[in-house]
């Protein structure tokens, strides 16, 4: 069983940028697919990114396309989102989420895909 700890959240102004970690333990972290997600308050959890176990593939919603990246570090267990170009609409907790199995594009953009989930970093952009 995979334990994920996100961290790197905090207050930002828009136009700026952070890093986000997700520091995985347990298990064999390159065996997992990895995927980040986020919540704004009153909204359901949606897809931001999403990277396969080599980091090669890589996948992002259309709204953070271009100005987020997802990658990922085997050798330390750890998957980043770097967050940049920030707007106040990018307020939310984000979470990062693995699973074994998601092999198809629809699969990894599926919050119901996940088997893992850490508990989340907060994100507020300011305007």
């Amino acid at each position: 069983q995979v334990q994920l700890e996100e961290s790197g959240g905090g207050l930002v102004q828009a136009g700026g940028s952070l890093r986000l970690s997700c520091a995985a333990s347990g298990g064999t972290f390159s065996s997992y697919n990895m995927g980040w997600f986020r919540q704004a308050p009153g909204k359901e959890r949606e897809f931001v990114a999403a990277c396969s176990r080599s980091g090669t593939f890589t996948y992002y919603s259309d709204s953070v396309k271009g100005r987020f990246t997802i990658s990922r570090d085997n050798s330390k267990n750890t998957v980043f989102l770097q967050l940049n170009s920030l707007r106040p609409e990018d307020t939310a907790t984000y979470y990062c989420a693995a699973d074994l199995s998601t092999a198809t594009t629809t699969q990894r953009m599926s919050a119901g895909s996940y088997d893992y989930w850490g508990q989340g970093t907060l994100v507020t952009v300011s305007s």
